[in-house]
Order: C-alpha cells, then structure tokens, then sequence
C-alpha cells in the first residue's frame, strides 16, 4: 500500500493562518488581544480526540499579583475546525500578565475554543501548583452534560 500525503502549500485552506509558518515573536498582551487559528478538520466523519498538554502555563493571582502556574490539558474531539497549535501557544502564553482566577481561567480557554472550533467534544483541565498548602484542580467541559457523565 502507497501513501502520498499532498504538499501543505497547495491548500488554500491554510492561507489565513496568521503565524504558523512565520517568524513572529511577539506574544499578545492579553487573551482578549490573541488569535486563536484554527483549520479544516479533513477526517469529519472520524471520532477521533486530540490533545494537547501545556505544562509551563503561568499567570496571575488577581488579588495578590503574585505568579500562579499550570499544567493545562485540552482534550477535544474535532467537528469541523482543529486548533493550530502556534497561536494556541501564543494564546496560552498571553495569560502569563493576565490576572484571573484560576478556575476562570480554564473555563475561559474552554469558551474561547469552543467559540473558534465548535468541537463535538471538548474537556480543558488546569493543574495549578500550590499555593498556601491547597492545590487547585479546575475542569471544564462542552458540551455540559459531559460533566454529569464523569
């Protein structure tokens, strides 16, 4: 069996990416300054999940300023659009000087995805470090009735 996997530069579908493929490193102010790209998911009529692991994910407590970090997990099931992962970095990366509490903060990457993918599926897990002795887990999912299934 012979598999030919078509050259990416002759997808038109792939031409409104803004940073994939560019030298850009400037990272975005805020979540609320970020693009998240997305591209056409090509096996539609497959349920398959991906997913993605940022173990370096930081931001910022909003009452005290000091830093808090992360391990955020997004799992998803693609309907028609899938992340790109360069922006999804510069987006995740944006939270860095963003003050948010952490709980907000996962469920805001859930509606931000949700918002630009519209997948079947989709699970966003934030593993925050500890602080005060208390270590904090935050999940979201989409559509909700996936949490009562949990």
């Amino acid at each position: 069996m012979e598999f030919h996997t078509p050259p990416m530069s002759g997808r038109d579908d792939l031409n409104n990416l803004s940073l994939l493929g560019k030298s850009e490193n400037s990272l975005p102010a805020n979540p609320s300054d970020a693009k998240l790209d997305t591209f056409p998911n090509l096996r539609k009529g497959r349920r398959y999940w991906i997913t993605l692991n940022c173990p370096e994910f930081s931001s910022l407590c909003p009452v005290t300023g000091q830093p808090d970090s992360a391990r955020i997990v997004i799992r998803y099931v693609p309907g028609d659009a899938c992340v790109e992962t360069k922006s999804l970095k510069f987006y995740l990366a944006s939270f860095r000087n963003h003050p948010s509490f952490n709980e907000e903060i996962v469920n805001r990457i859930l509606d931000d995805l949700v918002e630009v993918m519209r997948p079947q599926q989709i699970i966003v897990r934030g593993e925050f470090a500890a602080r005060g002795g208390i270590q904090l887990t935050t999940e979201a999912t989409y559509p909700d009735s996936l949490a009562a299934e949990s």
